[in-house]
């Protein structure tokens, strides 16, 4: 069956993002011996799903487009600029977030309930979603 090009390109980024989270999924089940399907689509850990989909996505382009057309050079600075975004403002805001749910056991805020703090990356768990991210786009190629 032939699949046109723009549906391949969003059906492999959508099965780059899942494998990241099932991942995720799995790995907790590993090491904590216990099933949270939060972890299904929970927003940071390893590796990163947005960088796992943004690179299939840049990756598709580059192969099918050519690494020199202005179609590549638009999404490579788009996921760049995504996986910028969840190594750096979103891990900081993460960070944030720790030290204002420590203020909130301390009972020195009211009225607040627990907030996320796991929601960005390391640039390790972001490189590890470029590779899941480009294996992927070459899989399915």
């Amino acid at each position: 069956m032939n699949i046109p090009i723009g549906f391949k390109i969003i059906l492999v980024s959508m099965i780059a993002s899942f494998i990241a989270q099932l991942s995720k999924f799995f790995s907790y089940i590993i090491e904590y011996r216990k099933i949270d399907f939060v972890k299904l689509y929970n927003t940071g850990g390893m590796p990163s799903a947005h960088s796992s989909s943004v690179m299939a996505i840049t990756t598709l382009i580059g192969i099918t487009q050519g690494f020199f057309s202005p179609l590549f050079g638009v999404t490579f600075c788009f996921s760049f600029i995504v996986m910028y975004d969840a190594a750096g403002l979103r891990r900081a805001a993460g960070h944030q977030a720790r030290a204002l749910n420590t203020i909130i056991q301390k009972g020195e805020i009211d009225n607040i309930g627990k907030l996320v703090d796991q929601l960005g990356h390391t640039p390790f768990e972001v490189l590890m979603g470029i590779i899941l991210g480009i294996l992927t786009a070459g899989v399915f190629l």
